[in-house]
């Protein structure tokens, strides 16, 4: 109760059209009721026999026919206001729930979205609120109209004759409670069915986004074997709910008509007696008639409640989740800063039992390049995720300009920051608005210096709309370069104060790697630079590099201090960058050579 009662928050700020909502289910249960007492009285006044004579009256007839219209249209009128106010209510609902998650998972730190599945998560917000919806428009209206009509039918065929009430309610206890039974049972069913379909929405959403893994690997087999044990586990439990309803649908239909013999034979009876009368027993049939779904909707209704309470606390466990990174109250804006950035004593672990940071201390003055190398696993980007709090340290602080980052509001912390991080995730949009995706009050004319900057320019401009061609889904219409100099383009188009590198310039060749080497050189001016690089000039240009091992520092200094010494960074380099200061120098006698050439044959033009 305590779920349902707070998914009706969400109806709360439309209260006034809850209540007209309320005001139409009444007015409709007023006029559905009141129907089969003029039919009574029509046939009570209007067609008449004794002794065999006709006593009826034309006019009354005319006068039951006029009101039945009359209260058809009635009702139809406050049907139409209780659907589309019900139905206003709960789609404005879902609407605010489908924000309040979205806003809440674009909140929530990186820790949460390393554990959550995407195809949950999905399945949340689409399928769970969706259930939501439907117990917010139907649910709690129903139910009203289903009391009203119950209590007020109850009544009227107590007062008309109490004997024949008893018989006709005889049979709706034993139905309503069978109904509640199914409905009951279906629960567990329903619950497992909706955690099912968010799997099947993980692996189809695995799958479409691994599509070229898929086929590379020639497991399109394995993978349509893994969809179909997820379907057919789906389909197992779809079945199991549709074999209970099939059953107990014909049941409770029978049970009811059980009911009307029962009553229809009773009421023979009674007019027999002088008991009851004709009309009297017209209007019983009707009633029954009216409340069969009614009462068998009272588990159709459970079976909503049911349904809501499990998505509501789907949904809850989104809406309630915390945030391993939190904002403290009294945060202060971060204003213009200089770039002086420190470690202290800097530990950091995802759980308790696996650290990945063990007591990492540095220092990057304004202006400096501070190069990341190590062994996969040392802990480089978890040093540079640190960075804007995309997590919190364990131990120690990170400062900016000597104030704890933890002291600064969320927004202000990251807009002094231009990340472009190792899977450069690009939306799907045009060329212009993925550079601009920072900035979106920058002019063309920026966006294209920060194009040329990134060595991109040029590439854009051969495509078929320039700026404004569509990049496809997650940029796939583009290379791993290409993608890398958008990011870079995007980043720097922001002007941010510290830069951030994240093996930016991996998937480039040599000479792209150069002529962005080229631009970032200028850019990197002023401001504190973090790399995490895999390329020897990257490397030769910091003011200092960091070696990491294990979540250490193991080694810090310039690269001709630590080439001197045998320590891990000289290894790092006989295995990974001595190869790539032989291509360069390789390309530098050529070009030497090139040059000498030119000159001699200049110099005998002159001659």
């Amino acid at each position: 109760m305590p779920v349902l009662l707070r998914l009706l928050s969400f109806a709360w700020p439309h209260k006034r059209r809850v209540v007209l909502a309320w005001v139409c289910v009444s007015g409709a249960s007023v006029f559905v009721i009141l129907t089969p007492q003029i039919i009574r009285f029509a046939i009570d006044r209007g067609v008449r026999f004794e002794g065999g004579v006709a006593l009826g009256s034309t006019r009354t007839l005319l006068i039951a026919a006029l009101c039945i219209l009359g209260a058809a249209v009635a009702r139809g009128l406050f049907a139409w206001g209780q659907t589309y106010l019900a139905e206003w209510v709960s789609q404005r609902a879902a609407y605010d729930i489908r924000n309040a998650i979205y806003d809440r998972l674009q909140r929530l730190s990186y820790a949460y979205h390393d554990k959550a599945q995407t195809g949950q998560i999905m399945s949340r917000a689409t399928v769970d609120v969706e259930s939501v919806r439907i117990y917010i428009s139907m649910g709690v209206l129903r139910l009203l109209y289903v009391v009203i009509v119950l209590v007020a039918v109850f009544i009227l065929m107590l007062v008309t004759n109490w004997k024949l009430a008893l018989v006709a309610w005889a049979f709706m206890p034993v139905v309503a409670l069978r109904s509640i039974w199914m409905t009951t049972s279906l629960h567990p069913i329903w619950l497992k069915i909706q955690e099912l379909q968010g799997r099947l929405g993980t692996v189809l959403q695995e799958n479409l986004s691994g599509m070229r893994v898929v086929k590379a690997f020639s497991r399109e087999a394995y993978e349509s074997e893994k969809f179909g044990r997820e379907a057919h586990e789906l389909f197992t439990n779809a079945y199991a709910s549709t074999r209970i309803q099939a059953f107990n649908t014909p049941l409770l239909a029978g049970l009811w008509m059980l009911s009307m013999v029962a009553t229809g034979w009773v009421g023979a009876r009674e007019i027999t007696g002088g008991a009851l009368s004709y009309g009297e027993l017209t209007s019983f049939m009707f009633y029954l008639t009216m409340l069969q779904m009614p009462v068998r909707s009272l588990g159709w209704i459970v079976i909503l409640f049911a349904r809501a309470r499990s998505s509501g606390q789907r949904v809850y466990e989104i809406l309630d989740a915390e945030s391993a990174v939190k904002e403290k109250a009294g945060a202060i804006e971060l204003g213009e800063p200089k770039g002086y950035v420190r470690f202290e004593e800097v530990s950091f672990a995802y759980d308790a039992i696996s650290p990945v940071l063990r007591g990492v201390s540095l220092e990057a003055r304004p202006g400096e390049m501070v190069a990341l190398l190590g062994p996969t696993g040392s802990g480089k980007t978890t040093v540079v995720n640190l960075l804007p709090r995309f997590y919190d340290v364990t131990e120690g602080r990170i400062t900016i300009d000597g104030v704890d980052i933890r002291e600064m509001t969320l927004a202000s912390l990251r807009r002094c920051f231009g990340i472009v991080q190792q899977d450069v995730f690009l939306f799907t949009s045009t060329v212009r608005e993925n550079i601009a995706y920072g900035a979106v009050n920058a002019t063309q004319e920026q966006i294209e210096e920060a194009a040329r900057a990134a060595r991109i320019h040029d590439f854009i401009m051969s495509l078929p709309e320039g700026y404004d061609t569509w990049v496809g889904e997650r940029g796939i219409t583009l290379s791993g370069g290409q993608k890398q100099r958008v990011a870079i383009a995007r980043t720097l188009l922001m002007d941010p104060k510290v830069l951030v590198f994240d093996d930016s310039t991996s998937s480039v060749d040599t000479e792209t790697e150069y002529l962005i080497q080229q631009a970032l050189g200028e850019l990197m001016k002023g401001r504190t630079t973090f790399v995490i690089a895999q390329r020897l000039r990257t490397v030769k240009a910091a003011d200092q590099i960091l070696v990491l091992q294990d979540g250490r520092i193991v080694e810090r200094g310039r690269h001709e201090e630590l080439i001197r010494r045998d320590g891990l960074y000289r290894r790092i380099y006989d295995l990974e960058l001595r190869d790539q200061e032989e291509a360069l120098e390789r390309v530098r006698r050529g070009e030497l050579r090139e040059a000498a050439s030119s000159s001699a044959e200049s110099e005998g033009v002159k001659g």
